[in-house]
Parts: structure tokens; C-alpha cells; sequence
């Protein structure tokens, strides 16, 4: 069975759907207006984690059949604790709702009248929202015809009218680097693309994949893998392209307005310079259809996870309460949510990434028991123990030995530890097969 061109398109609109979400559409503005002139160096390190690890992601996942069978290879253990985390940063309790509190209140909220309820006004907006997300959600086999062909045309059309309009009539004006990324520009844009969350959704997204290519009747493993690639690489390539268009108004913005905490405030100055008050309303269906998409790629591969874990838990019902919860999270408010993200993601992207690339070599090391404990371990605790310092917990002379790692400071202590991790697993190898 073949998968015809027109598919294999619209399996690729819907993955970069359930990719595109609220990060993806602030932060590439903002690293933009923050790098200015080396906004070059900074963007390529935000797609490697942005895009070329999440798409290698989804590769891996359908390689190894399913994220349990890779996490296995660390260990049964790991699995458990290391499949709730990630369940716990991309589902209800992080993601999802921000997935909704991002839109309202990047682009709803600014547009009110003044005096307005905020609080009530973001429960109306987030009911329908996930309402909607449900719907979506409850008919997965309809992913396809409503996010691949209708939603993400929709939502990269209102992405090139706004480009093409930048283009024509903005202003444009860069400035100089500020920050870190003056200092190291590609590693700060690496690490921002932690903050778009794709690598640890790709986990997930892998499944979303794989199901939808056997419901077209792609069921070997190899065709699944190869379509999985050629969907995966279009879907990435059209990450790219709207990410460049999106650093590129914040590169030609970042000598026009002062900087801000958050790349929507710069978005919202681009589209009001261009539109006038009727950008609003592009701006806002912008926000509100790729966050729209993203959660409901979210509440699927949640729930179609765990319906072939426990198939006691229908496929419905962990629509229904998943989303119920992400309802009820999401109204605690932005920043709440956004202050849990960053040492969540500086704890687990580590060990996301070392799980790709050892995926991806995996038939070169299978033979290898201790590679994958090994390296998975010395990440993860070097990651983890970041991520404690980043929450102000005191570790005394841990932080000292840390902070002796390469690059430790810029978050990247667990490279050179994989590193060291992966011989000593060679090691370990060579010692066990001369006891043999």
C-alpha cells in the first residue's frame, strides 16, 4: 500500500499543526529583536532543538514502535518516572494549558476595554477553546481532513499575509546583539528552542503519526518508517520557513521598538504598525489557531497513549478528562503555568535529546546493555541538579564540582558527561565480555 502524494501533504500540514504552538510563535520574534545582528548564528541553534531534533524525534519514536520501548532501554524504572514527566510537561499539567492562556493573553487580553474582567473573560474564552479542542480531539481519525487541509492552510496563509506585509511597509531597523546573545549566539538560541517544547511532544506526536499512516493501510514497519521520514521532513521544512519569517520581523524590529519580556509584545507592535486596530483580530486568530492545533495534538497523543497502555481507560473518556483538567489549569493563570516551565524543561530536554541521538544509532550500539544507563544517568542527574540550582536550591559543594563542567553555566554541563558516560559504558562492555 502506497501513501499518494495529496496525503502524505495533508499528514504533514497536520504534524507541523500539532508542532506550531504558542512558544513556537513568541520565541523566534523574540530571539530576533534580542540578537539583532547575529540573529544568523542565533536562529540555526534554535532549529537544531526547534525543529531538526523534533522531527528526528518522531523518526525515533517510530523506529523503536512506541516511546516504552525506547525508554525501556535505560531501564523499567526510568520508564515509569521518566514517561510521567514527560506526560505530566507536555499534558494537562503545563502544555495544554498553555497552550490556551498564551493566545488570550498575548493577543485577547491587550484588546479589552479597560476595567474589563480578565478573570472572567478568560474563562469564556478558555471554555470555548477547549470545547473546541475536544471536538477536535474525540475523532482522531479526522485529524487529517480538519487540521491537515483546513486548519494549518488557514493559519499559514494569515502567516504569509503577515509576512508579505512586514516586507512591503515595516519598519526595519536592527540593533546590536544584547545579552547572552552577544556572548554565545548559537548556544542561547539552542537552548531557547527547550522552550517551544517540540523534542518532548515529538515523543508523543511519533504515535499520532504512525496510528494515522495505518489508517491508510500503511502497515509494514519500513513504509511506516520511510513516510514517517518524508512527512516528518516536510513538516520540519515548513517549521523552518515560518521560523525565519518570524526572527526575521524581530531582527528588522529590534532597532524600531525597546525590548520586552516576550516576543508577542513585539508581534503586537509589527501588527498595529501594519494594521492598525483591525490587526487584532489577525493577530488574535493567529495566536488562537496554532495554539488551537497544538492541544489537540497534545490531548491525542496523551490519550491515545494511554488507551493502548490500559485498555480499561476508553479513548474518550482521557479526552474528557484531560481536558477537564487542562480547563481548570489553565485558569490559575500564565504566568503561574510559565514559571513551572523552565526548570521542568531544563531537567528533562537534556535526556530527551540524549534519547534521539541514541535512537538514531542504535543499531550500531545495541549490542551494548550499559550505553544507554549509562549515559541516560549521568545526563539526567547532571540536567536535574541544573535545574535545582536554576529554583535557588542550595546543593553547597555540588555546585562547585558542577560548575567546573564545560559550558555548565549555559546549560550544558550534560554534554561533556554523555560524553564521558558513553566510554565508560564501552568500558564496562569490554570488561564484562574478557570475564566471559
Amino acid at each position: 500500500m502506497k501513501l499518494n502524494k495529496r496525503n502524505t501533504l495533508f499528514i504533514s500540514f497536520m504534524l507541523f499543526s500539532m508542532f506550531f504552538g504558542a512558544g513556537n510563535l513568541i520565541f523566534p520574534p523574540f530571539l530576533g529583536q534580542n540578537a539583532g545582528s547575529q540573529t544568523l548564528p542565533a536562529l540555526l541553534g534554535f532549529l537544531a532543538t526547534g525543529v531538526v531534533l523534533p522531527v528526528l524525534g518522531v523518526v525515533v519514536i517510530s523506529q523503536a514502535d512506541g516511546l516504552n520501548k525506547l525508554t525501556d532501554r535505560v531501564g523499567k524504572t526510568f520508564t515509569t518516572i521518566f514517561t510521567l514527566l514527560i506526560f505530566l510537561s507536555i499534558g494537562p499539567g503545563l502544555a495544554i494549558p498553555r497552550a490556551a492562556s498564551v493566545p488570550f493573553e498575548m493577543a485577547v487580553a491587550p484588546y479589552l476595554p479597560e476595567g474589563s474582567n480578565l478573570k472572567l473573560f478568560m474563562l469564556g474564552y478558555s471554555l470555548i477553546f477547549f470545547l473546541l479542542a475536544a471536538w477536535l480531539s474525540l475523532n482522531p481519525n479526522k485529524l487529517v481532513e480538519r487540521m491537515g487541509s483546513v486548519l494549518t492552510p488557514i493559519l499559514l496563509l494569515l502567516m504569509v499575509v503577515l509576512f508579505a506585509a512586514f516586507l512591503i511597509g515595516g519598519k526595519n531597523q536592527a540593533a546590536p546583539a544584547q545579552g547572552a546573545y552577544a556572548d554565545s549566539p548559537f548556544l542561547t538560541g539552542f537552548r531557547e528552542g527547550y522552550l517551544t517544547m517540540d523534542t518532548i511532544a515529538a515523543l508523543n506526536f511519533g504515535v499520532v503519526i504512525a496510528a494515522t499512516l495505518r489508517s491508510y493501510g500503511i502497515s509494514s514497519n519500513r513504509s511506516i518508517i520511510s513516510y514517517t521520514l518524508k512527512t516528518g521532513a516536510l513538516a520540519g521544512g515548513l517549521l523552518a520557513v515560518v521560523y525565519i519569517m518570524l526572527a526575521y520581523m524581530g531582527y528588522g524590529s529590534s532597532g524600531v521598538y525597546p525590548l520586552q519580556d516576550n516576543g508577542a509584545w513585539t508581534l503586537r507592535c509589527i501588527v498595529a504598525q501594519l494594521f492598525g486596530e483591525a490587526g487584532a483580530i489577525l493577530l488574535a486568530s493567529i495566536f488562537t489557531l496554532a495554539c488551537l492545533t497544538t492541544c489537540v495534538g497534545l490531548i491525542t497523543s496523551l490519550s491515545e497513549y494511554f488507551s493502548e497502555m490500559y485498555p480499561k481507560l476508553s479513548y474518550k473518556a482521557l479526552v474528557i478528562v484531560t481536558t477537564i483538567f487542562s480547563f481548570l489549569v489553565c485558569n490559575q493563570g500564565l504566568n503561574t503555568i510559565l514559571s513551572i516551565s523552565v526548570p521542568v524543561l531544563e531537567a528533562i530536554y537534556p535526556m530527551c535529546i540524549a534519547l534521539i541521538l541514541l535512537g538514531l544509532c542504535h543499531r550500531w550500539i545495541s549490542r551494548n546493555p550499559y550505553i544507554y544507563p549509562c549515559v541516560i544517568g549521568g545526563v539526567g542527574l547532571v540536567s536535574v541538579l541544573y535545574a535545582l540550582e536554576t529554583c535557588k536550591v542550595p546543593l553547597g559543594f555540588v555546585s562547585t564540582l558542577l560548575s567546573y563542567l564545560p559550558f555548565y553555566s549555559l546549560s550544558f554541563g550534560w554534554v561533556s558527561v554523555g560524553l564521558v558516560m558513553g566510554l565508560l559504558s564501552l568500558l564496562l562492555m569490554a570488561l564484562t565480555r574478557k570475564k566471559a
